[in-house]
């Protein structure tokens, strides 16, 4: 994850994780599914990428935060 990542193209990557995300659902088999986790995990990384791009560039964040793991 690049410190100081470009916010268009971190944008681009979150958009592009959240749309293999929806993909992964859509085609998730019975049960647990490890594509799901993983395409969660990816818009996740996405997020923070972009959310961290956003303060190096602008000094600005996103008005939603992730849920913290109980």
């Amino acid at each position: 994850m690049s410190m100081h990542q470009e916010p268009s193209a971190a944008l681009q990557k979150l958009i592009g994780a959240l749309e293999r995300h929806l993909d992964a659902i859509l085609t998730k088999r019975e049960g647990e599914d490890p594509g799901v986790e993983q395409a969660y995990f990816q818009v996740e990384d996405a997020f923070l990428s972009y959310e961290e791009a956003l303060s190096a560039s602008f000094d600005e964040y996103l008005p939603i935060e992730l849920a913290e793991e109980e």
